[in-house]
């Protein structure tokens, strides 16, 4: 990729420079799918200390997920405007606005207050993970986009391990101390600012904009549609482990704050080991056998955390939940950006992020009735079901066209 900064810069130059821009994206994107999940150690904390607001019991939750439903809000407006203003723009707002509005809750003194920050951070992280994707789709094809997004989800999980962890002991010392993490944005913005370039615009989407933009085919639309829904059912299901993991293991008797940190922790660190994975896995099993792979491991560790009996039982699902983690979320932004028309890039990644988050935001009211209803191990056990139901969907979608394609050759 071109630069206009660069018009002379030598090879090593232009490398070195790539290098720094592909390490800030790497950085910037430790800071979104799990950044909000940074303050779950303090949830019952944070429910404690409104005790008196009613409805505390969602209402406390809601200071973890509120975030997502403005973030699957404002992520496809966030789409738009970098698809016609650009994308570093709203990178270096949304930084800030995610380094003031996630520390917020250093010294809101009202429930309303927490939920006011958590709002106002989830427009900030709808922004940075959008112009994130787009900008990854713009910079990479093929193989290369593949290894560097399976990179990106390392990266993610290594952010996903430090927040989940470090929230976990800093919410022992107070359950405010989680919100200093978000701070860290600001140390990024120079490094956005340095070495993140807005991207030449490729012959096609040149000339899209002179033709006037194609719509996509119905096939095109149909499969985006259904990977959407996917994103959306995954995360309804993912996400009840930081929403709900702090609660069972109170019920299970290990109260302390960094025990939940600690086994949130560990399946995102065995998640960073996947998606390293990820590209040759890729390869291997094709985007249908991936799906196929991590929904049966999301699924497996669901049904081990429904007959779970020590805090040993937990962490070894909390391990094999991991591998789901560490390939999912990359295997949906590749099939998209395979799929995506370069002048809808910036749209349809912003589509993504809507259907991720609004997925964290539906998670806890999808399984809090359960949880009430049944008990934490019925509503393990049926999230997990579900997620295997899909996983053996996919395989079978998958072995079809193996088939499909063997008959094809035959003839």
């Amino acid at each position: 990729m071109a630069f206009r900064s660069l018009p002379s810069a030598g090879p090593a130059v232009i490398a070195d420079t790539r290098r720094a821009r592909n390490a800030t994206l790497l950085a910037v994107s430790t800071l979104t799918i799990m950044s909000g999940a940074a303050i779950a150690s303090s949830l019952p904390s944070i429910e404690a200390r409104f005790q008196h607001v009613q409805n505390v019991e969602i209402l406390s939750r809601l200071v973890l997920t509120l975030s997502a439903i403005f973030i699957a809000g404002f992520s496809p407006v966030a789409g738009f405007l970098i698809d016609r203003f650009g994308r570093k723009r709203l990178l270096v707002v949304a930084l800030a606005m995610f380094a003031i509005a996630g520390s917020s809750g250093l010294f809101a003194g009202t429930l309303t207050g927490l939920l006011i920050g958590r709002a106002v951070l989830g427009i900030a992280v709808g922004g940075i993970m959008t112009s994130v994707t787009a900008l990854v789709g713009d910079y990479f094809t093929g193989a290369a986009r593949d290894r560097y997004m399976g990179l990106q989800q390392a990266f993610v999980g290594i952010g996903g391990t430090l927040f989940l962890t470090g929230g976990g002991f800093l919410a022992e010392i107070h359950w405010r101390m989680p919100f200093l993490i978000y701070g860290l944005a600001f140390l990024l913005l120079p490094a956005v600012l340095l070495f993140i370039r807005e991207p030449q615009r490729r012959e096609a989407a040149h000339r899209a904009d002179a033709d006037g933009p194609r719509p996509p085919e119905r096939r095109t639309v149909l499969l985006l549609g259904l990977l959407l829904a996917g994103a959306i059912f995954n995360m309804v299901v993912f996400y009840m482990i930081p929403t709900q993991l702090p609660f069972f293991l109170k019920s299970m008797g290990f109260a302390a704050p960094s025990l939940a940190g600690g086994a949130i922790g560990l399946g995102q660190l065995v998640g960073v080991a996947s998606a390293l994975m990820f590209a040759r896995i890729r390869l291997k099993l094709g985007v249908m056998g991936v799906f196929a792979l991590a929904f049966g491991s999301i699924g497996t560790s669901f049904l081990l955390l429904s007959m779970a009996q020590s805090y040993g039982g937990v962490l070894v699902a909390l391990a094999i939940s991991g591998i789901g983690m560490g390939t999912i979320m990359p295997n949906f932004a590749s099939a998209v950006m395979l799929l995506a028309p370069p002048h809808l890039r910036g749209s349809i990644s912003g589509l993504l992020v809507s259907s991720i988050f609004l997925g964290q935001f539906l998670s806890p009211l999808a399984s809090q009735p359960l949880i009430a209803n049944g008990g934490f191990a019925a509503a393990w056990g049926l999230a997990g079901l579900a997620a295997l139901v899909v996983a053996f969907a996919s395989l079978a979608v998958r072995l079809g066209a193996a088939f499909l394609a063997r008959q094809g050759g035959r003839r």
